[in-house]
């Protein structure tokens, strides 16, 4: 059960879609995957993961890549805001909840007065269950016999570890990413564990980089693995993208993981400035240290926006830019509510009229763009930045960060970096870098435009 491995399954669960990816050891490269659509489920209690689903694609997945590529080791990485809570026997008490199911404003209220202050967690007060410990008072609170059979408390990647493995952990990754739930100064949980008394519940702490133990011999036997396959303990989904730059590179520099949410962090940056009220926090890397961050729904506004103004080529798009620019055809915040560097605004277009499909998707994708270095001037950005996920093969969008933050942008085109940074968990040092995306030709100064845009997202 020790490294080197020759290829690493990772089960990667984001919030929009679940995948099951093989990567090469030595270079780093996916050589096999394949995705579902995750679904929320409306019956039970309250909207939930569909688990049974997401169980069986994982286990089917695992199984065809037992036979072709082959792997030899398993690691896991899961959206965060999310746990599983288990009863004596290691089934689920209660269903997987959806971190976007708004829920009494009675219970939220309680819960408002319990929650620690964010100097000690660094975590803001987010809607709906967007922190953990909110879901969890909720669930204590309107399900009391449900909850009263909750034995163990378990971190979301952790859960698909413990399907796996038998063995219950928890991970601070996933604590430390706004769940009120822990202190990243101090590497300790807050005093929010005791005022809903859950502290003899949680799951114990492990390593990300921990191997838990092989998979179960009835999995194994399932999927037709003959050899003891290590997993191991798994990692939140942004940070698994800020784990490879972590490695051997020096502060200070900045990683944008983009994906249904678009999270930027700032290695080296500003803890001490950080403004609960406009979505910026400490998340916590793989090694247990603080890293300020910053985030917005960006992939999930950029989906609304395309049903919205349609497929657009990327090339018309980038014809249009100038166009764009030179008019001050803009987007303001928010297409999502609830979330990013500029809460309680209201989504609106500025001179738009007449305005092609290309316009506006040119425009979309300088106000994602824009609300990128918002959301790094909030957390001190310096130095390199590095773009991780779907956003890196947007080339307007590349280049226009390029340009409003004066900093070097790389982009990392492909897959996501979450799967890349799980399988380094298991001990393995890829060669050969990704290639880097190609700019496109520079743009116009957009000096002008950003003022525009920022006097009105502010207004």
């Amino acid at each position: 059960m020790t490294a080197p491995f020759r290829r690493i399954a990772v089960l990667d669960i984001g919030k929009t879609n679940a995948k099951v990816v093989v990567l090469d050891a030595e270079s780093g490269a996916e050589i096999a995957a394949v995705k579902i659509g995750n679904a929320v489920l409306r019956d039970g209690p309250y909207p939930h993961y569909d688990i049974d689903a997401l169980w069986n694609f994982a286990i089917e997945a695992l199984t065809g890549f037992a036979a072709a590529p082959g792997f030899d080791a398993v690691s896991i990485t899961t959206h965060g805001a999310c746990a599983a809570l288990l009863d004596a026997d290691g089934i689920l008490a209660l269903p997987v909840l959806d971190y976007e199911h708004p829920y009494d404003p009675a219970i939220r209220a309680e819960y408002l007065s319990l929650r620690p202050d964010f100097s000690e967690t660094f975590s803001p007060s987010l809607s709906a269950g967007l922190n953990l410990g909110a879901q969890l008072h909720y669930q204590k609170t309107a399900f009391p016999d449900a909850f009263a059979k909750v034995a163990t408390i378990l971190t979301y990647p952790q859960y698909w570890a413990f399907r796996l493995t038998g063995v219950a952990a928890s991970e601070v990754t996933s604590l430390g990413c706004h769940t009120d739930l822990w202190l990243p100064r101090s590497a300790a949980y807050s005093p929010l564990v005791d005022r809903i008394g859950i502290r003899s519940r949680m799951a114990p702490l492990r390593s990300a980089f921990e191997a838990l133990g092989p998979i179960s011999a009835e999995i194994a036997e399932a999927i037709g693995i003959g050899a003891e396959i290590p997993v191991y303990c798994g990692i939140h989904d942004s940070n698994a993208s800020l784990l490879p730059h972590l490695i051997g590179r020096s502060a200070p520099f900045a990683v944008v993981s983009t994906g249904t949410w678009v999270v930027s962090f700032a290695v080296g940056g500003d803890m001490d400035h950080l403004d609960p009220g406009r979505d910026a926090l400490a998340n916590v890397d793989a090694y247990g240290r603080a890293v300020p961050s910053a985030r917005f729904m960006g992939g999930r506004e950029f989906e609304v926006l395309t049903k919205t103004i349609g497929e657009i080529p990327p090339e018309a798009a980038e014809q249009a830019l100038a166009g764009v620019v030179e008019r001050g055809l803009m987007l303001l915040p928010n297409v999502v509510p609830g979330s990013g560097p500029f809460p309680g605004r209201t989504m609106r277009w500025l001179n738009d009229e007449g305005a092609t499909a290309s316009e506006r998707s040119a425009a979309a994708s300088l106000y994602l763009a824009l609300m990128t270095q918002s959301c790094l001037d909030l957390i001190g950005a310096g130095g390199r930045i590095l773009v991780e996920g779907p956003f890196a093969l947007n080339r307007i969008y590349v280049a226009a960060l390029a340009a409003l933050t004066g900093l070097d942008v790389v982009a990392l085109p492909g897959s996501t970096g979450t799967s890349l940074g799980a399988a380094l968990l298991t001990g393995i040092v890829p060669k050969t870098a990704p290639a880097h995306l190609q700019e496109p030709s520079p743009l116009p100064s957009l000096s002008r435009y950003r003022d525009l845009w920022i006097a009105g997202a502010r207004a």
